[in-house]
């Protein structure tokens, strides 16, 4: 009866999260792959993984179809540590940070989040754990004054850079603090607990940083608000799925984005993987169907996938929306036997 409970509860919350519900964009960064940024999805995601630590960079590249491409990139490191020796509560450590670039001014944002994670363990039988986590960061937001263009140095329709702007342009830098929270539960189900699942929700932008390059005090960064939810398991000895899915709000703008992998697993003769090949489809909202593959060789992972166009834009883009270039590295610090050996927590590959 427990399980039976845990596995629809479970199935209901993933259902909710990518459910059609109207999106309009999202005021902060996001990616395809966004199973893949920990610390900006929920910072109780931090370190939330079997090896003893994960690097990861992740590059994208949006709208060159139609404009200066959008591009951002991600790199980021995880790792965790035991509380003591005995026990089976840990503690993740993570450092993210992202540049991203757009528009025709170069406008530019580069952002460093550093992030701790306690996790707690509630139930050795099913590797469950409850997760709490922070982050606090600085962003910059900047652009370009020499590459901007107006009206008043368009004479004759003819456009003259040494014709004066008229315009009083502010600092083009504006720093701000920024904090974040989450929670996040994940455990196992199944007779041998061959399926693992995680749900949790997190915060941002908490200080409600002021985002006026003129200093006005009224125009602060709307706090974003994230659901996520995901599930993994094994269907037979060499088949596993990965279902996915994240909800996040801020202001008047949203986003809903979800889908899944299948992939075939080569394994070594004591169970573990050392080839696996993963394909698979995500859609986010009203937006684009991102078609995506992945491939892991033994520590290492790489990640391709492509925003296939289908909002209103689609006419503009032709469908075509960008592509998101993903590598990852994990391990173990050194190899050890018994208890000590591994952490008890989700692993998604």
């Amino acid at each position: 009866m427990k399980k039976t409970f845990t596995v629809s509860f479970i199935l209901v919350i993933f259902i909710l999260i990518i459910s059609p519900l109207r999106i309009f964009a999202q005021a902060d960064i996001h990616f395809s792959q966004f199973y893949e940024t920990s610390i900006l999805r929920n910072p109780a995601l931090t370190g939330v993984f079997a090896e003893d630590y994960k690097l990861s960079a992740i590059y994208r590249d949006q709208w060159s179809s139609i404009s200066n491409p959008f591009v951002t990139t991600l790199v980021s490191v995880e790792t965790h540590i035991h509380v003591t020796q005995e026990a089976t509560d840990f503690v993740s450590f993570g450092l993210l940070a992202y540049y991203d670039k757009a528009g025709s001014i170069d406008r530019k944002i580069l952002s460093v989040y550093p992030a701790i994670n306690y996790n707690k363990s509630l139930e050795d039988e099913h590797n469950s754990y409850l997760s709490v986590g922070f982050t606090g960061g600085y962003m910059q937001y900047s652009f370009d004054p020499s590459k901007a263009t107006f009206n008043n140095q368009y004479v004759n329709n003819a456009y003259n850079s040494a014709n004066p702007s008229g315009e009083n342009l502010p600092n083009s830098k504006l720093g701000m603090w920024d904090l974040g929270a989450g929670v996040n539960f994940n455990s196992s189900t199944g007779q041998s607990n061959q399926v693992t699942y995680v749900i949790g929700a997190s915060g941002y932008h908490f200080t409600q940083p002021k985002n006026s390059y003129y200093k006005d005090p009224s125009i602060v960064m709307d706090m974003r608000w994230n659901i996520n939810g995901a599930m993994n398991g094994m269907l037979n000895e060499d088949i596993a799925f990965q279902l996915q899915g994240n909800y996040a709000i801020q202001g008047s703008f949203s986003e809903i984005i979800g889908g899944g992998l299948i992939g075939w697993n080569r394994s070594t003769e004591g169970n573990e993987p050392i080839f696996s090949l993963f394909g698979g489809l995500f859609y986010r909202f009203q937006d684009a169907i991102i078609p995506t593959i992945k491939i892991r060789y033994k520590d290492y992972a790489f990640g391709i996938s492509y925003d296939v166009n289908v909002s209103t834009l689609k006419a503009a883009t032709s469908m075509r929306g960008g592509y998101e270039i993903s590598l990852f590295k994990t391990g173990l610090f050194h190899e050890v036997d018994g208890p000590a050996k591994k952490v008890l927590c989700s692993n998604f590959y």
